[in-house]
């Protein structure tokens, strides 16, 4: 074999061996690349998924606040009719009231919120008030109850702004009374307001 021959088949040898190893190494590039695509892939299929399922509970979220402003401003609406109800009811009351301070029934009223009055104030002398269209009824009221139960009476020449009743107040000002029919109507209201609620939830 001449020197020439030998020289191309070791030069062949040489490239066919790197030529494998290329194809090894260019294998292996492809196959790291494949791995690594898919290692992707699913990154990105799992972060595709996190990310929906977190517009989702934002969508929900959202959702709820929509609902919840809504009722809250159904419930805001609701309270405010029921308390024009109230109102509307205990102005009715009032008025009714008002007209009623001639009729005999309501002499026999304030005589028992006189009463009512001394018991709670005790046996000191006491101050009566009223509003100016009562100072004579309650006068008379005052002369008769006063003769047989309760000495030390006197009544206020100072009208209050009241619908009717009387206000009572011990003589040193440390101990008052409201038995005026202003602060009884103040005490309905709450039932007022339940029977109005009962009402328009159709309740009996």
């Amino acid at each position: 074999m001449s020197s020439t021959s030998a020289l191309e088949q070791t030069i062949n040898k040489v490239l066919s061996q790197k030529e494998a190893d290329l194809i090894g190494q260019l294998d292996s590039a492809y196959q790291e690349s494949v791995s690594n695509l898919e290692s992707s892939r699913t990154r990105l299929e799992s972060e595709y998924a996190r990310i929906v399922e977190g517009a989702k509970k934002q969508a929900e979220n959202l959702r709820r606040q929509i609902i919840g402003s809504s009722r809250l401003a159904a419930r805001n609406k609701q309270l405010v009719l029921i308390e024009t109800a109230v109102n509307d009811a205990f102005e009715k009351a009032k008025a009714k009231l008002a007209a009623s301070n001639k009729e005999e029934i309501y002499k026999d009223l304030v005589t028992k919120m006189l009463e009512d009055s001394f018991s709670v104030i005790g046996s000191d002398p006491v101050i009566v008030q009223c509003n100016s269209n009562d100072f004579d009824l309650v006068k008379k009221v005052i002369s008769n109850v006063s003769t047989n139960k309760k000495p030390g009476v006197t009544l206020s020449d100072k009208p209050i702004n009241i619908i009717g009743g009387i206000r009572v107040k011990s003589s040193d000002g440390s101990t008052t009374y409201d038995n005026t029919l202003d602060s009884r109507i103040e005490r309905f209201k709450p039932l007022i307001r339940k029977n109005i609620v009962q009402m328009m939830r159709g309740e009996k």
